[in-house]
């Protein structure tokens, strides 16, 4: 993917600091280069589709 994509695929900082993870309360990191929000505490990476993050487990891969 090129780094042109990417970029144009950014999350908002200002969205990404008012989300957190709905399992542990915690933040998340923001994975660019997988489309993902990633809660470390819970194990989770819950994916990005269409610019819109799917903050639900039933939707999250397990790291």
């Amino acid at each position: 993917m090129s780094d042109a994509s990417v970029q144009a695929r950014k999350i908002s900082p200002q969205l990404l600091e008012m989300l957190v993870c709905p399992v542990t309360h915690s933040v998340l990191r923001y994975d660019a280069e997988k489309q993902e929000l990633v809660s470390v505490k819970a194990s989770l990476a819950f994916p990005i589709r269409e610019g819109i993050p799917l903050l639900l487990v039933d939707e999250a891969r397990k790291l």
